[in-house]
């Protein structure tokens, strides 16, 4: 078979993202069909700018749900002839297989490394992120809210992350003998620092769901019981199983070089969240509806999370967006320096890394990743402007 010329390698990228290009048009048909009962959400259709950074955004997320539909070949699949080989080269024997964007140094698919990467940083950033909102939420709620020494304390502890160098805090945070070194033993299980973090840290999440059914329904019993039951037995269940291992169905698990990138991002993030909404919180508290509700009687968590939280939520949804995006660069940069993840990971930071070393001979190893890093988090900026610009209009 003859090489791709640079059109028939478009052309075979295209098709080989038709799953995407399915997703997206059903997706926006369907949005843009409801958009007036969809919120904020469907106002972006009123603004191009969110739009495009929407479409970037699903593209990427749709691409990592259909990875194994799109990708040619496994992440790690190697096929010695091909090392180092040009996009457009045909796979020998394979039936009209290429390698559409050429061979790494390990004769790898760099197309289809591409697209397994996606799923790394589509877990862990959005999945991260949230877990830092609700830590930030839960403890900013309160500080704002009562001030005092609460807010002291609370204020105190965030500012004291936040004065310590991020890339410096990561880097200590997921070196492998940190990572490795048993620090407690708990019941005979030997727990490391990371895994000391994610007990705290992934107990908010539980904490968070418990506080809202308890506040919506805590006048309701018969509804609240079943509720608040279904939640502790899934949430405990997910708690032992990620931070642990300890899932007795041994279907949750999280494999300890993610483990420690995720309390790592949720570490991080946390306090500037917290700050964020505790700003918002004493703001919000002083407006005649939070009056209106402790007049009627209600308590304070009930004010917090269904009063004050609710009309902050323009603000957070834009910061959650941004914030999913600086997450994304960061994920980048320690895969570029081997940090915290599997040596043979397709993440597109380790890519990157190892493409870069023959980057004046062989670019197109470290220009897939880094176009795709790029647009990814150029689609989050660009869709939290989007989401900024219509919730002012609110």
């Amino acid at each position: 078979m003859e090489p791709l010329s640079w059109g028939g390698i478009l052309s075979g990228i295209l098709v080989a993202f038709w799953p995407v290009w399915a997703g997206l048009a059903v997706i926006f048909a369907g949005s843009y069909a409801a958009r007036r009962h969809l919120g904020l959400y469907g106002k972006l259709f009123s603004s191009p700018i969110g739009l495009i950074g929407l479409a970037l955004v699903l593209f990427w997320a749709l691409t990592a749900l259909f990875a194994p539909q799109i990708a040619p070949f496994a992440p790690l699949e190697q096929i010695a002839a091909l090392k180092n080989k040009v996009p457009g080269t045909p796979v020998p024997d394979s039936g009209g297989l290429y390698y559409l964007l050429g061979g790494d140094n390990l004769a790898r698919d760099v197309f289809s490394r591409m697209v397994w990467g996606s799923q790394s940083v589509l877990i862990i950033a959005p999945a991260a992120t949230l877990i830092a909102f609700m830590a930030g939420i839960i403890l900013g709620l309160p500080a704002g809210y009562f001030g005092g020494r609460l807010d002291t304390a609370l204020s105190f502890l965030a500012n004291l992350v936040l004065a310590f160098p991020v890339i410096l805090l990561f880097y200590l945070l997921v070196t492998p003998e940190i990572a490795r070194e048993p620090m407690v033993s708990l019941g005979g299980l030997g727990l490391s620092l990371p895994q000391m973090m994610a007990a705290v840290l992934f107990l908010f999440p539980l904490v968070f769901v418990v506080m809202l059914l308890r506040t919506r329904f805590g006048r309701r019993p018969a509804q609240l019981a079943p509720r608040l039951g279904l939640a502790l037995v899934v949430g405990l269940w997910a708690y032992f199983g990620l931070a642990f291992n300890a899932d007795p169905l041994g279907v949750l698990y999280m494999d300890p070089f993610l483990l420690n990138i995720f309390v790592s991002v949720v570490f991080v993030n946390s306090p500037t969240v917290f700050r964020i909404v505790r700003g918002l919180t004493m703001d919000i508290k002083t407006r005649d509806y939070v009056s209106a509700a402790q007049t009627r009687g209600e308590g304070p968590w009930y004010i917090m999370l269904w009063e004050i939280l609710p009309n902050a939520r323009g603000p957070l949804i834009v910061d959650f967006c941004l914030r999913i995006g600086y997450t994304t660069i960061l994920f980048g940069t320690l895969g570029f320096f081997g940090l915290g993840i599997s040596p043979e990971s397709p993440t597109w930071g380790m890519t990157i890394n190892e493409g870069r070393r023959l980057l004046s001979v062989y670019p197109h190893a470290a220009i897939a990743p880094a176009v795709a890093l790029m647009s990814l988090v150029l689609g989050l900026n660009l869709l939290a402007d989007g989401l900024r610009e219509q919730s002012l209009k609110d």
